[in-house]
């Protein structure tokens, strides 16, 4: 029988959004309107099975490069990608991110009477090197606490 995932491989966050499945599911997945509230400016539209490229704009943070693959996209219901969990990041904006391990973050969407339930999940903390598992955990968990905050600004103020 193959182990469960741990309570530490997987970062959970569920918030109902006072707005259409329809927007909030343009918020995730136009490219343009993702780097809005998420703080990251990408190069071009978001394609399943493609690299999406970019950088992270929140202040203090500008030097570090945004990589991405897209795994899913299933309209108005599953928006997916998994990104790299390096060592460091690299001042100069040069990293290369390639064989580095990664997680997978799944955005789902339902239906509700108000609005949008919204269920962020980043999995596969497990994996990481044991030297950087707990602080990539616990900084995730800070970044998905903000960036929940962030959509839901972003898409009750922009209908």
């Amino acid at each position: 029988m193959p182990d469960s995932p741990s309570v530490t491989d997987r970062i959970v966050k569920r918030m109902e959004l006072k707005a259409p499945v329809s927007r909030v599911w343009r918020a995730l997945t136009d490219h343009r309107e993702f780097g809005e509230w998420f703080r990251v400016k990408i190069d071009g539209p978001f394609v399943v099975g493609q690299v999406s490229r970019g950088h992270i704009t929140f202040p203090g943070y500008e030097h570090i490069k945004w990589e991405a693959v897209i795994q899913r996209m299933e309209p108005e219901r599953l928006f997916s990608y998994t990104w790299p969990h390096p060592k460091s990041f690299d001042k100069s904006g040069a990293q290369d991110y390639s064989g580095e391990p990664i997680t997978l973050v799944e955005f789902r969407l339902e239906k509700t009477a108000a609005g949008t339930l919204l269920t962020v999940t980043e999995s596969g903390f497990d994996s990481l090197p044991k030297d950087r598992r707990e602080d990539r955990f616990r900084e995730n968990e800070g970044g998905w606490i903000q960036q929940m905050k962030n959509i839901e600004a972003y898409v009750t103020q922009k209908l």
